[in-house]
């Protein structure tokens, strides 16, 4: 497997039951192609305020969301390892496990499942890419020994 640089950025106040680095490489490394060239990511785990901000510019939505994915697409004359950015909030992954009684670490590696295939280049928009990416996510939650999340 090709190397993985990835950078954690911690900027909310909560630090109560985050994964740890070694969680987040494991479920990016699940995520990402046996094949894979190497690659670099950025994980950043924000608060609600900066979600909701991020959500509202670049999708018109204007509330927190619990996974943002955002690809980098470098010029083709220079080869960049870059993948992208993920912005995940804290507060609304912490929420959703609750609400929908999940486990805490279970939902955190399938929001970096989500966001990672995003980052990919795969989406839900409409029923058949949802079908095609819900069951990659299925299939790559297995793989780490979790459950169907849908």
């Amino acid at each position: 497997m090709a190397p993985l640089i990835l950078e954690i950025q911690q900027v909310t106040e909560i630090s109560d039951d985050l994964p740890t680095e070694e969680d987040f490489r494991r479920w990016v490394e699940a995520s990402l192609p046996q094949d894979h060239a190497p690659v670099e990511l950025v994980i950043r785990l924000v608060d609600e305020a900066e979600s909701r901000q991020l959500n509202r510019d670049y999708r018109g939505m204007d509330r927190p969301t619990n996974v943002l994915s955002f690809p980098f697409e470098a010029p083709a004359e220079i080869p960049l390892p870059l993948l992208g950015d993920l912005v995940i909030c804290v507060q609304v992954v912490t929420r959703e496990a609750l609400e929908q009684g999940k486990d805490l670490q279970a939902h955190w590696a399938h929001m970096v499942v989500h966001g990672v295939l995003h980052l990919l280049g795969y989406d839900h928009l409409s029923d058949s890419d949802a079908q095609r990416m819900e069951g990659l996510e299925r299939k790559i939650l297995l793989s780490l020994d979790l459950s169907d999340p849908y």
